[in-house]
């Protein structure tokens, strides 16, 4: 009895492993990477339509040394339809100082655009062109992504239209030099792979939603590659299609975004949970005078709150200039209330 007992127990074991075996079965694996699949087929397809190839000529000497020395430098990189009248945004580095710019549309068609307003200072451009039938893509919300959730990028690497790669976000709150010197921040990284003809192009979620514009790699390495934040974007475009170029106030800092200890907020009262910790100082700046020191955390400049970089750059603009105005900081426990002259921007915030 006790023999048979142990056969049907046994037995039961196995039914129930070779039951597990099955759900991870190749076929189980099978179903995953189809459902990957179709998340990146469909996202591709979505945003696909908006993507532009843009070439560029530049004048006689108008790109520097290491160009050609005479005639035209030629060059190109990529950009996305925004709205459906024809604006396209992409990389300054891809536009800047461009003498004729060209873009490509996905059905062939080929227009020459207008340069609406650059931005080196976070690697933005607008451009427009006067075409019919244009899809725009849908911009996203930067602040909404989590580190490892899937993304898509889509460009035109070395000349090769349309081409997707996919990958993760790796991480957020990244900041990079632009070419002026100035931090760019609340920058997107990413593995989903990029090269030289990327720029410009869009980073999606799988619904196909724009959340980045890709702006760089690393050389060197493998799988490091870099998107602005759609969010950033969102603010450099206003300024770029009504002004041409966006107009700033300096405090003269770099910062980062940084979340806030719920004693903290509960104490205060405060109606953000995260603000902009201080990581450098420029010497005699507006913050320096001000009395600013790194590791303080901005929750608000001239009477309204700030939860992160992207609140105060809004908050920096050019009517600021020569103003005094409080900034709320957080310094170690202690909520303190000091006053900020910012001048003109000539590096970070």
């Amino acid at each position: 009895m006790r023999a048979r007992l142990i056969e049907m127990i046994s037995s039961d074991e196995g039914q129930g492993v070779e039951q597990q075996a099955a759900k991870s079965s190749p076929a189980g694996d099978e179903g995953l990477l189809d459902a990957y699949s179709q998340a990146v087929v469909s996202a591709s397809e979505k945003v696909s339509p908006s993507v532009v190839n843009i070439e560029v000529r530049y004048g006689h000497n108008s790109r520097g040394a290491g160009q050609q020395p005479s005639g035209e430098a030629q060059a190109g990189g990529s950009g996305f339809v925004f709205t459906p009248d024809g604006f396209i945004l992409t990389n300054s580095h891809v536009v800047h100082d461009a003498k004729t710019i060209m873009v490509g549309v996905p059905d062939g068609r080929r227009f020459e655009a207008q340069l609406v307003g650059d931005d080196p200072d976070t690697d933005l451009a607008v451009l427009r062109i006067h075409a019919p039938n244009l899809q725009a893509a849908e911009l996203g919300d930067s602040r909404q992504i989590k580190v490892g959730q899937l993304c898509i990028a889509v460009g035109n690497p070395y000349g090769f239209q349309y081409t997707v790669t996919a990958g993760v976000v790796s991480a957020l709150g990244r900041s990079l030099r632009s070419t002026t010197g100035r931090l760019i921040d609340s920058v997107i990284q990413t593995d989903a792979a990029l090269n030289p003809g990327n720029s410009g192009g869009p980073l999606v979620t799988s619904r196909g939603q724009v959340i980045g514009v890709n702006t760089a790699v690393i050389l060197p390495a493998q799988g490091i590659c870099f998107a602005i934040g759609i969010n950033t974007a969102k603010f450099v475009v206003a300024g770029l299609i009504k002004d041409g170029k966006v107009r700033r106030s300096s405090i003269g800092i770099a910062g980062q975004n940084v979340p806030l200890h719920r004693r903290i907020v509960r104490y205060y009262d405060l109606p953000v949970e995260s603000g902009v910790m201080v990581v450098s100082i420029q010497p005699d700046s507006p913050a320096k005078r001000a009395g600013l020191r790194e590791g303080d955390i901005i929750v608000g400049f001239g009477g309204t709150f700030v939860s992160g970089i992207d609140d105060l750059h809004k908050l920096l603009t050019q009517d600021k200039v020569g103003v005094s105005l409080p900034i709320a900081i957080i310094r170690n426990t202690e909520k303190i209330i000091q006053f900020i002259v910012p001048g003109e921007v000539k590096g970070s915030a």
